[in-house]
This record gives structure tokens, C-alpha cells and sequence, in this order.
């Protein structure tokens, strides 16, 4: 059975034995996810991720049988600790990969690695792990949450805007996000909105933005809220006249449902699915081929969460219990890349690079973002200075 139809007919949490035969001691690893409420959509590309790459593996990592664990998070850090901890003690995981959003990642993160279980991040990258709070059981598979968002305040110096306005939800993330955009910026804000996480109206904020009359407008707004600002945004008549920048707000997750609203929109990221990359090529024709849809960059991490997983392991002979062995060789990061160039930091954060990316059409008419340009090569985060981890 193809997986898009295992999880077709099976609960949103719960166990998938990807091998054909289960082995005594399996490998598990448990796989927190946000797949309900507005955005779903998210967990769901980090989910398919992560689970295309242990089904091309043969259902195995480091060539041992293995069982991946799907848990929803709810996008709620309460019950994104109760289990998580059900995970650590009832399931006994060797690994827990995932988690979306920061304000889950900032819950999760130290009953798993006060286990001296090995926490895998597929997507959230907050500062407060990057820096000084870093930890040996922390790998990001992903992006310290800056970064992508350092790309457009870049690319808005770059282009001379002398006045931009910013906006994001009011939690770690959206803070990274905007801190991330002045880290590059030397240009005047006129504005910085912070709305509430989950918001969908956002018709008092464009009103400030038209009165502001800025250059351009930069924004953090995953999911659901993204989806919804897009589409006022065009019919507020602002793309006409105002850039709109962006990370995480227009990619494959919304472009679904914004269509050709999003034409000519920018973000910032670290992949796209036309990237040049012989692996980025061959997992993106699999992954619509399995699943019917666009991959965004949370599938890209999910994949690449799973692969570092399975290099670690052929290192260590597929073995768990020697920690200091497992974390070498994930440090390693033996594995290609849906990215290419891809290494870790002293903090264990990835070094790779950045690009400016342009939502376009592909010649089937499907809407995706496509490289515009590189912004930054072989790029740490800058908060790596921070660590004191060798």
C-alpha cells in the first residue's frame, strides 16, 4: 500500500511499522507533528517528509527495522509535553523528530533531551536553543528561525527601500522572524504589527499599512494566517503598489489555496522545489508522485530529518545506546541533501544556503516558488557565537 493511502485509512496519531516484518528491537522514533486545526497543512508536507524517506529506506534507518511514531501536537504546548512524555516512557523512542511552531519546540525540548533522548527539529529553530541554551541532544535539520527572514532584509537593503513595515504573530517565532529582517535592515520601520497566532483578518492591519505608505511590507505568517492575508492583501489592492515580502507565508503550503494571488509575492528560504540539486530532483518526483501535491519546505526538512536520522545510524551499526557515538555521527550529517552543501555548526544548527525565492508558474500551470537568487552561502546562524558546545 502507497502511503497516501496507509494514512488515508489510519488515524492522524498513531504508529506506522514501515518495514514488512517487525524486528525484536525496532528503532522507534517518534514523530510530533501539528496536524489539526489551521494549520495542519504544515505538519501534514513534514509528516509525508519524513515518511517518503524511511518508505524509500525499506522501511528501515541505518538498516534497522523501524516504527515511526505520529503524534499530533495540536499546536498546543500542553499537550505537546503530555505526549511527548508519553513517547519517552510508554514507547520508549530511540529519537523524536518534528515539531512545526516554536512555542511547542520551546515545551518539548527539555523533558527530550533531559532523557538524553536525541531531539531532531524538522522545522522550529527558536534562538533561545541556538545560543546559549544549546544543548548535545539538540540537531536542527532545518534553520535557526532568523534566518530565512535575514534573506529579505537583505534583499530590502539591497533594493534601496527606505521605509518598510513589519508584521508577525506575537510568540518566539514571529519575534526571531522580525529580529532576523533588522538584522540586515538599516532602513527606516515604520511600522511593527504584532498580531495574535491563529488571526485571520487582518483588515485593521493593511488599513495601517496603506496609511504607513511604505516601501514594502515584510511578514511571517504560516498556514491558515497566511493564506488569508495573501488574499486581502491583493484585494486590498496593496501588491500594486507595495512589495510584499515575506517567509513562510507564501510556499507550498498556501499556495493551494491563494492561487494566483500570490504571483510575484517573495520569501525567503533555504530550498525551493526547482533547486538544482540531483537529490532535491529525485525527492521531489517521488513525493508528488506519491502524494498528489507540491512539497514545501517542510517536507524537504522532514526528508532530510529521516535521512540524517539513517546516516547516524549506519555510522553507529544501527545501535542507540552509546550517546556520545550517535551524537558524532549525526554531527557528521553524512547524508545528500535535498539541499545540497549542508553541514552542522559548534551548535548544531545547519550551515547552508539562503535564497530569495518568487512564487511563478511551472509549465503545468501549478503554482510554486522557484529561485530568484542566492542570498547567502554556506551561512551560519548568529547566534552560534553563543554556544559553548565544541
Amino acid at each position: 500500500m502507497q502511503l497516501k493511502g496507509l494514512l488515508a485509512a489510519t488515524a492522524l496519531a498513531g504508529t506506522f511499522a514501515l518495514a514488512g516484518a517487525a524486528a525484536a528491537d525496532p528503532v522507534k522514533v517518534g514523530l510530533v507533528s501539528t496536524l489539526s486545526g489551521p494549520s495542519a497543512v504544515l505538519g501534514q508536507h513534514m509528516r509525508d517528509g519524513f515518511l517518503l524517506a524511511v518508505k524509500e529506506l525499506g522501511g528501515k534507518l541505518g538498516g534497522q527495522e523501524t516504527e515511526v511514531v505520529v503524534v499530533d501536537d495540536e499546536l498546543k504546548p500542553d499537550i505537546a509535553v503530555q505526549k511527548v512524555k508519553g513517547l519517552l516512557e510508554r514507547d520508549k523512542v530511540d529519537f523524536v523528530a518534528g515539531v512545526v511552531f516554536s512555542n511547542v519546540m520551546g515545551a518539548v525540548a527539555k523533558p527530550v533531551t533531559a532523557s538524553e533522548t536525541f531531539l531532531i527539529s524538522g522545522n522550529a529553530g527558536p534562538s533561545t536553543i541556538a545560543g546559549a541554551g544549546c544543548n548535545p541532544f539538540f540537531f536542527s535539520a532545518s534553520y535557526q528561525n532568523d534566518q530565512n527572514h535575514e534573506v529579505l532584509g537583505q534583499y530590502a537593503q539591497s533594493k534601496g527601500y527606505k521605509k518598510v513595515v513589519l508584521m508577525a504573530p506575537n510568540y518566539q517565532a514571529g519575534k526571531d522572524s522580525l529580529a532576523g529582517f533588522k538584522r540586515y535592515y538599516k532602513g527606516e520601520v515604520a511600522d511593527e504589527i504584532y498580531t495574535q497566532l491563529g488571526q485571520l483578518d487582518f483588515s485593521a492591519e493593511l488599513a495601517k499599512i496603506a496609511a504607513a505608505k511604505p516601501d514594502a511590507v515584510f511578514t511571517f505568517m504560516p498556514g491558515g494566517m497566511g493564506v488569508n492575508l495573501v488574499k486581502q492583501y491583493r484585494q486590498a489592492g496593496l501588491a500594486e503598489t507595495t512589495p510584499f515580502l515575506s517567509a513562510f507565508t507564501v510556499d507550498e503550503t498556501t499556495l493551494p489555496a491563494t492561487g494566483e494571488a500570490a504571483l510575484g509575492f517573495y520569501s525567503g528560504a533555504a530550498w525551493a522545489p526547482n533547486l538544482d540539486v540531483p537529490a532535491n530532483k529525485t525527492f521531489v518526483a517521488a513525493f508528488e508522485k506519491e502524494y498528489g501535491y507540491i512539497p514545501a519546505l517542510y517536507a524537504a526538512q522532514g526528508y532530510d530529518a529521516a535521512k540524517l536520522i539513517d546516516s547516524a545510524l549506519k555510522a553507529t551499526g544501527g545501535k542507540t545506546a552509546d550517546k556520545a557515538a550517535l551524537r558524532a555521527a549525526l554531527k557528521k550529517a553524512d547524508f545528500s541533501s535535498v539541499r545540497g552543501d549542508f553541514k552542522f555548526n559548534t551548535n548544531q544548527f545547519p550551515i547552508q544556503n539562503f535564497y530569495l525565492v518568487k512564487v511563478g508558474k511551472r509549465g503545468d500551470g501549478k503554482v510554486e516558488t522557484m529561485v530568484a537568487e542566492k542570498i547567502f552561502s554556506n551561512y551560519g546562524d548568529a547566534y552560534a557565537e553563543k554556544c559553548d558546545m565544541k
